[in-house]
């Protein structure tokens, strides 16, 4: 229509032209004049906008107050036209009829607006908040980059429980993976949530290229970047350093951000479809019933955390030598490594070890009984010979991995070699610590649940509003015999002053002279009368 309202202003508009139009849209030659006709009048290129009832930021902040209840806003629209009609009718003092006002719309123009106005989005936001609302977003694709131009490093807790030393735990994953190949680089298991030993064990796997048999084969080398999440362990300063050393940076990503590091999100989701939920004792596995399942009476035997282990780097191997993916035009990950010509940067072995571990800060001396340190000796059998003239030594440890220190020469730098812990505990003896510490952990349980049980009291259930009568009533005889047990308790009651006897009064001190209840103190004597020295 705007070229047609052109051509008319130029006066060059001709009947051909219209009908050009009318023939490419599919209406009729009439039509066209009369929208011609419409345009003039009304200023208007479109259809006639109809009047209706629309979402106001107000009407949308009274849904998101009653969380999406459409019915519950439009009750609340009614009581406060009827309210409005009412002071109006008592202010011109005449009998109107009680009708609502016609601004308030019907319940089902209500419902039309929600959903003309809103975008699904927007109405999911109403019920389930920003996550709901993140279901509707769409993300766009990173451009696909060369191999170690970036990886990705993030947390997977496991949903199987395995056996340790006796008890169920689920166990951690840490892993790396590089974006462009989608190869898993590195992973490190932990019985327990992880920290940053975890991600320097797994940043060292990932990074060395050694073991060529195994489950992570040629992949390797330095990355060019590493995305992480927020956690507080990957943005350590042990991790920023030894990733720093190598001149690599980390990215960390905003909380909350799943979408923007999809590549190590998606293996966290293929690993618990491929691999944990066919495992047993998988604690994400459907019920029968609506009932949450009872893990306690789960009778299936679980793995040892060492058969997980190894079912889990053999489904690491699997992934990275045998699985396909449509993103790598039917490739393997290994395939779309090795046909890839970028190169590979590989950092000396010596750099590798001394960077990813985290150094003590102080000299130590070799002596006799090794290296001592956090007060306690560790020995190698590389120290014969080198104890006794006062050698200078360095200790590099993995965080929390103290049965195990790697130590360095002071003065050259040089790795000498890796020292344990002099007198370390046995299992069993570990396993009777553990036992000892689960007994004392539940019978303080017990004590708190039984406080809690005496201190929390029940009240009746009421149906008008009144205040509700404690349950349990408490006899005057039980209160007082509860009481006294108390006061038996009380330390400070079983405190014995008298328990030392007082020394004997030194001479020249001026005893106070009893006062017999027959006798009062004068009212004008401001202190009590005292006794003549002795």
């Amino acid at each position: 229509m705007d070229r047609l309202l052109a051509l008319e202003a130029r006066g060059e508009l001709a009947t051909g032209h219209v009908r050009l139009v009318a023939d490419a849209v599919g209406v009729s030659l009439r039509t066209v004049w009369r929208w011609l006709a419409a345009a003039r009048a009304e200023g208007r290129t479109g259809a006639r906008q109809r009047e209706r009832f629309t979402v106001t930021p107000q009407l949308h902040a009274r849904l998101v107050l009653w969380c999406g209840n459409a019915a519950a806003v439009h009750r609340e629209l009614l009581a406060e036209a009827r309210a409005v009609a009412e002071a109006a009718d008592a202010e011109e003092e005449c009998d109107a009829c009680e009708a609502v006002p016609v601004a308030v719309p019907s319940l089902a123009t209500l419902h039309r607006a929600i959903r003309r106005d809103l975008n699904p989005g927007q109405r999911a936001a109403l019920t389930g908040g920003e996550g709901a609302r993140r279901g509707h977003d769409v993300h766009l694709r990173r451009p696909r980059q060369w191999r170690n131009a970036c990886w990705e490093g993030d947390h997977k807790h496991v949903p199987v429980e395995v056996d340790l030393h006796g008890e169920l735990v689920c166990p951690w994953v840490t892993w790396f993976i590089d974006c462009a190949t989608n190869a898993v680089t590195g992973a490190a298991i932990t019985p327990h949530t992880p920290s940053r030993d975890a991600i320097l064990a797994a940043l060292r796997t990932a990074i060395s290229r050694d073991e060529a048999d195994g489950p992570y084969g040629p992949i390797g080398g330095l990355p060019a970047l590493v995305r992480i999440d927020r956690g507080k362990d990957f943005l350590s300063r042990t991790v920023t350093s030894a990733l720093g050393a190598f001149a690599v940076p980390v990215y960390d990503l905003p909380a909350y951000s799943p979408h923007l590091k999809g590549t190590v999100e998606n293996l966290n989701r293929c690993a618990e479809r491929m691999l944990f939920a066919s495992l047993p004792r998988y604690t994400h596995a459907p019920t029968p019933s609506v009932r949450r399942r009872d893990r306690a009476k789960d009778k299936t035997a679980p793995l040892t955390f060492t058969a997980f282990v190894e079912l889990l780097l053999d489904w690491v191997n699997w992934w990275n030598t045998e699985h396909t993916s449509p993103a790598l035009a039917g490739r393997t990950p290994l395939q779309a490594w090795l046909q890839d010509p970028t190169p590979i940067e590989d950092p000396k072995r010596g750099q590798l070890w001394a960077f990813t571990l985290e150094d003590d800060g102080h000299a130590r001396t070799l002596t006799s009984s090794g290296v001592y340190w956090r007060g306690r000796y560790y020995v190698g059998d590389w120290m014969q010979g080198l104890a006794g003239d006062g050698a200078k030594v360095r200790i590099r440890f993995l965080p929390h991995h103290t049965h195990e220190v790697e130590v360095i020469d002071a003065v050259t730098g040089a790795r000498l070699g890796a020292a344990h812990l002099a007198d370390a505990a046995t299992d069993e003896q570990r396993a009777a610590v553990r036992r000892t510490r689960s007994a004392e952990q539940r019978r303080l349980k017990k004590a708190l649940t039984a406080a809690e049980k005496l201190r929390t009291e029940r009240y009746a259930a009421v149906t008008t509003p009144r205040t509700p009568e404690p349950l349990q009533t408490l006899t005057a005889a039980q209160a007082a015999a509860e009481l006294a047990a108390a006061d038996g308790r009380d330390l400070q009651a079983l405190a014995l002053p008298g328990l030392l006897p007082h020394a004997p009064v030194p001479d020249g001190w001026v005893l106070p002279r009893a006062t017999s209840p027959a006798e009062p103190e004068s009212a004008n004597d401001s202190r009590p009368d005292l006794a003549p020295p002795a």
